[in-house]
């Protein structure tokens, strides 16, 4: 997947949004959308010790973003990501 969000450079206005599948509360999905600057786009590593890869953790691909707020958020990309340039 790192492949498909390469093409975001830091500086690159970009509005991320996320649906999160839910089991309970009737299903369905959970939608949500943030909007801000590119910082950067690096894959990290987690604490998890299972997922038997390099250095034996998980690593996901993260977006860290400037919001117009100015606060500094970092979102991990999966699947259910979808990336606009705005």
């Amino acid at each position: 997947m790192l492949a498909a969000f390469q093409r975001f450079q830091p500086g690159q206005r970009v509005r991320v949004t996320q649906q999160i599948p839910r089991q309970s509360f009737g299903g369905g999905t959970m939608t949500t959308t943030i909007e801000g600057e590119v910082l950067r786009f690096y894959q990290g590593k987690t604490g998890s010790w299972f997922a038997h890869s390099k250095d034996d953790k998980l690593w996901l691909d993260r977006l860290e973003m400037k919001k117009d707020s100015g606060e500094i958020v970092t979102i991990n990309l999966d699947q259910y990501s979808h990336i606009d340039v705005v």
